[in-house]
């Protein structure tokens, strides 16, 4: 992993849709050798996946909650129905096991209260909590799926 390495990965977190060709231009790079360098970070693994990022507010989701969950008990086979939960919820868009008082804290999209409401007794409906906190977020000061690249 060297610079270029670094600054193709950069470019593709920001935009997956440029070409090599373009991509190369702004390495330094010939494109033979940049769409080379893309095939082996995809084959290494740094690129798991090139999706499309869509308008939360167009797609009608622009209500965004995050939901501390404390569990009743912590066994594996709860802990595989609640994923089962997580994975088979599509307003859940991510879902983290923590440590300290909070055990799991989601991230949900809606397009309104009463459709977090349904979500919400879902959960409670096919699992058994101790505790379900909701904190509905009030404005995004800060959104970005790109990861640092200077840690590699």
């Amino acid at each position: 992993m060297d610079a270029k390495d670094r600054k193709i990965l950069g470019l593709l977190q920001q935009n997956a849709m440029l070409t090599a060709a373009e991509v190369a231009v702004q390495v330094g790079l010939t494109t033979t050798p940049c769409w080379r360098r893309i095939q082996r970070l995809e084959a290494q693994g740094y690129i798991r996946n090139r999706v499309a990022l869509l308008d939360r507010e167009k797609m009608n989701v622009g209500i965004t909650v995050f939901v501390s969950v404390r569990a009743n008990r912590h066994a594996v086979d709860w802990l595989d129905l609640f994923r089962e939960v997580v994975h088979s919820t599509p307003e859940i868009i991510e879902a983290h096991r923590l440590s300290g008082d909070t055990d799991y804290l989601l991230r949900v999209v809606v397009p309104s209260i009463e459709s977090f409401d349904r979500v919400y007794k879902k959960m409670i409906n096919e699992l058994e909590f101790t505790d379900v906190s909701s904190s509905f977020s009030m404005e995004e000061l800060k959104y970005t799926t790109a990861i640092p690249v200077t840690y590699v």
